[in-house]
Protein backbone atom coordinates (compact mmCIF):
# COMPACT_ATOMS: atom_id res chain seq x y z
CA UNK A 1 0.00 0.00 0.00
CA UNK A 2 1.50 3.69 -0.89
CA UNK A 3 2.57 5.62 1.94
CA UNK A 4 -0.03 8.78 2.60
CA UNK A 5 3.02 11.59 1.87
CA UNK A 6 4.22 9.71 -1.03
CA UNK A 7 2.54 11.79 -4.06
CA UNK A 8 3.45 14.95 -1.63
CA UNK A 9 7.10 13.80 -1.08
CA UNK A 10 7.57 13.17 -5.10
CA UNK A 11 6.36 16.60 -6.07
CA UNK A 12 8.42 18.17 -3.38
CA UNK A 13 11.15 16.01 -5.50
CA UNK A 14 10.31 18.03 -8.45
CA UNK A 15 12.29 21.44 -7.09
CA UNK A 16 15.74 21.73 -8.04
CA UNK A 17 18.20 20.87 -4.71
CA UNK A 18 15.72 19.01 -3.04
CA UNK A 19 16.77 15.34 -2.48
CA UNK A 20 14.37 12.42 -0.56
CA UNK A 21 15.02 13.55 3.28
CA UNK A 22 14.53 17.14 2.27
CA UNK A 23 10.81 16.18 0.51
CA UNK A 24 10.37 14.14 3.64
CA UNK A 25 10.67 17.10 5.67
CA UNK A 26 8.46 19.37 3.66
CA UNK A 27 5.77 16.78 3.50
CA UNK A 28 5.11 16.53 7.31
CA UNK A 29 5.94 20.28 7.65
CA UNK A 30 2.80 20.56 5.57
CA UNK A 31 1.11 18.26 7.62
CA UNK A 32 1.70 20.53 10.58
CA UNK A 33 0.13 23.47 9.00
CA UNK A 34 -3.63 24.62 9.62
CA UNK A 35 -6.04 24.04 6.27
CA UNK A 36 -6.26 27.95 5.87
CA UNK A 37 -2.43 28.10 5.84
CA UNK A 38 -2.15 25.22 3.51
CA UNK A 39 -5.08 26.63 1.03
CA UNK A 40 -3.20 30.26 1.27
CA UNK A 41 0.02 28.46 0.00
CA UNK A 42 -1.32 26.54 -2.44
CA UNK A 43 -3.84 29.28 -3.74
CA UNK A 44 -0.18 31.96 -4.29
CA UNK A 45 1.41 29.19 -5.88
CA UNK A 46 -1.71 29.14 -8.46
CA UNK A 47 -1.80 32.74 -8.57
CA UNK A 48 1.77 33.54 -9.22
CA UNK A 49 2.19 31.12 -11.64
CA UNK A 50 -1.16 31.97 -13.64
CA UNK A 51 -0.28 35.64 -13.86
CA UNK A 52 3.20 35.83 -13.98
CA UNK A 53 4.85 37.06 -17.51
CA UNK A 54 7.78 38.19 -19.19
CA UNK A 55 8.72 41.75 -18.99
CA UNK A 56 8.21 43.03 -22.56
CA UNK A 57 11.39 45.01 -22.60
CA UNK A 58 13.86 43.26 -20.35
CA UNK A 59 12.21 39.82 -20.41
CA UNK A 60 12.52 39.35 -16.59
CA UNK A 61 9.45 38.40 -14.61
CA UNK A 62 6.19 40.69 -14.37
CA UNK A 63 2.77 40.78 -13.37
CA UNK A 64 2.04 43.84 -15.73
CA UNK A 65 3.64 44.61 -19.81
CA UNK A 66 6.84 45.68 -17.90
CA UNK A 67 8.30 44.77 -14.69
CA UNK A 68 9.33 47.41 -11.58
CA UNK A 69 12.55 47.97 -12.68
CA UNK A 70 12.47 48.70 -15.96
CA UNK A 71 9.16 51.31 -14.95
CA UNK A 72 11.56 52.37 -11.66
CA UNK A 73 13.13 56.01 -13.26
CA UNK A 74 15.30 56.27 -10.80
CA UNK A 75 17.33 53.07 -12.31
CA UNK A 76 20.56 54.08 -14.98
CA UNK A 77 19.10 53.29 -17.66
CA UNK A 78 22.52 53.58 -19.35
CA UNK A 79 23.81 50.76 -17.95
CA UNK A 80 22.79 47.33 -19.19
CA UNK A 81 23.07 44.01 -17.04
CA UNK A 82 22.91 40.96 -19.41
CA UNK A 83 21.95 37.80 -17.48
CA UNK A 84 21.01 34.21 -18.32
CA UNK A 85 17.75 33.83 -16.57
CA UNK A 86 15.66 35.72 -13.97
CA UNK A 87 17.39 34.00 -11.08
CA UNK A 88 20.11 36.36 -11.84
CA UNK A 89 18.27 39.48 -11.68
CA UNK A 90 17.33 38.40 -8.35
CA UNK A 91 20.27 37.35 -6.93
CA UNK A 92 21.87 40.85 -8.35
CA UNK A 93 19.44 43.14 -6.73
CA UNK A 94 19.87 41.36 -3.60
CA UNK A 95 23.03 43.09 -3.81
CA UNK A 96 21.62 46.44 -3.75
CA UNK A 97 24.36 47.60 -5.79
CA UNK A 98 23.70 47.97 -9.29
CA UNK A 99 21.31 50.47 -10.19
CA UNK A 100 21.11 49.69 -13.72
CA UNK A 101 18.52 47.68 -16.48
CA UNK A 102 18.66 43.95 -16.99
CA UNK A 103 18.49 41.96 -20.40
CA UNK A 104 17.82 38.43 -19.44
CA UNK A 105 18.65 35.77 -22.30
CA UNK A 106 16.29 33.12 -21.27
CA UNK A 107 19.53 30.15 -21.26
CA UNK A 108 22.89 30.08 -21.93
CA UNK A 109 24.07 28.55 -24.92
CA UNK A 110 24.61 24.66 -24.89
CA UNK A 111 24.54 23.05 -28.50
CA UNK A 112 24.05 19.93 -26.94
CA UNK A 113 21.13 20.50 -24.91
CA UNK A 114 19.53 21.85 -27.88
CA UNK A 115 20.10 25.29 -27.23
CA UNK A 116 21.87 27.22 -29.51
CA UNK A 117 21.58 31.37 -30.88
CA UNK A 118 18.56 31.25 -32.27
CA UNK A 119 16.63 30.28 -28.74
CA UNK A 120 17.96 32.97 -26.98
CA UNK A 121 17.05 36.56 -27.22
CA UNK A 122 19.92 37.55 -28.58
CA UNK A 123 17.88 39.45 -31.62
CA UNK A 124 15.86 41.47 -28.94
CA UNK A 125 19.36 42.25 -27.11
CA UNK A 126 20.79 43.60 -30.80
CA UNK A 127 17.54 45.69 -31.20
CA UNK A 128 17.71 47.14 -27.87
CA UNK A 129 21.03 48.02 -28.46
CA UNK A 130 20.84 49.73 -31.40
CA UNK A 131 17.75 52.04 -30.37
CA UNK A 132 19.25 52.84 -26.80
CA UNK A 133 22.24 54.47 -25.43
CA UNK A 134 24.28 52.50 -23.00
CA UNK A 135 27.60 53.87 -21.77
CA UNK A 136 28.66 50.21 -19.97
CA UNK A 137 27.40 46.43 -20.85
CA UNK A 138 27.84 44.05 -18.35
CA UNK A 139 27.73 40.35 -18.77
CA UNK A 140 26.77 38.66 -15.41
CA UNK A 141 26.63 34.94 -16.61
CA UNK A 142 27.53 31.87 -14.74
CA UNK A 143 31.28 30.89 -14.92
CA UNK A 144 30.69 27.62 -16.67
CA UNK A 145 31.77 25.72 -20.12
CA UNK A 146 28.28 26.99 -21.66
CA UNK A 147 28.19 30.78 -19.61
CA UNK A 148 31.78 31.32 -21.04
CA UNK A 149 30.21 30.26 -24.53
CA UNK A 150 27.64 32.48 -23.96
CA UNK A 151 30.30 35.25 -23.23
CA UNK A 152 32.31 34.82 -25.61
CA UNK A 153 29.29 34.99 -28.76
CA UNK A 154 27.82 37.89 -27.37
CA UNK A 155 30.74 39.65 -27.22
CA UNK A 156 31.36 38.59 -31.30
CA UNK A 157 27.59 40.00 -31.49
CA UNK A 158 28.67 43.39 -29.84
CA UNK A 159 31.88 44.01 -31.54
CA UNK A 160 30.32 46.12 -34.12
CA UNK A 161 28.88 48.21 -31.98
CA UNK A 162 31.98 49.52 -30.32
CA UNK A 163 30.49 49.53 -26.76
CA UNK A 164 32.07 49.56 -22.95
CA UNK A 165 31.63 45.77 -22.19
CA UNK A 166 32.50 44.45 -18.28
CA UNK A 167 32.37 40.96 -17.33
CA UNK A 168 31.90 40.07 -13.33
CA UNK A 169 35.64 39.26 -11.26
CA UNK A 170 35.38 35.97 -11.28
CA UNK A 171 36.73 34.94 -7.61
CA UNK A 172 33.48 33.20 -7.68
CA UNK A 173 34.17 29.04 -8.16
CA UNK A 174 34.47 27.68 -12.06
CA UNK A 175 30.51 26.39 -11.99
CA UNK A 176 29.15 28.21 -10.02
CA UNK A 177 25.44 29.34 -9.88
CA UNK A 178 24.74 32.75 -9.29
CA UNK A 179 21.93 31.98 -7.35
CA UNK A 180 23.89 30.18 -4.33
CA UNK A 181 26.59 32.65 -4.37
CA UNK A 182 26.25 34.88 -1.24
CA UNK A 183 25.60 38.35 -1.25
CA UNK A 184 29.04 39.63 0.09
CA UNK A 185 30.96 36.97 -2.50
CA UNK A 186 28.61 38.49 -5.59
CA UNK A 187 29.26 42.14 -4.82
CA UNK A 188 33.42 42.04 -4.65
CA UNK A 189 32.82 40.04 -8.07
CA UNK A 190 30.45 42.89 -9.40
CA UNK A 191 33.17 45.93 -7.60
CA UNK A 192 35.88 44.48 -9.38
CA UNK A 193 34.92 43.47 -12.68
CA UNK A 194 36.68 43.63 -15.24
CA UNK A 195 36.32 47.18 -17.78
CA UNK A 196 37.38 46.33 -21.54
CA UNK A 197 37.92 48.87 -23.89
CA UNK A 198 35.11 49.28 -26.66
CA UNK A 199 34.84 46.81 -29.08
CA UNK A 200 35.25 47.29 -32.57
CA UNK A 201 35.85 45.30 -35.55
Amino acid sequence: MEHPLSRLIDQFKLLPGIGQKSAERLAFYMLSLSKQKVDVFSDTVKQTRAHVRYCECCYSIAFEARCRLCLDPTRNQRQLCIVADAKSVFSLERMQRFKGVYHVLGGLLSPLDGIHPEVLRLKELLARLRSSSFDEIVLAINPSIEGEATIMYIKSLLAPLSLNVSTLAYGLPVGADLDYIDELTLEKAYIGRSVEEKMSL
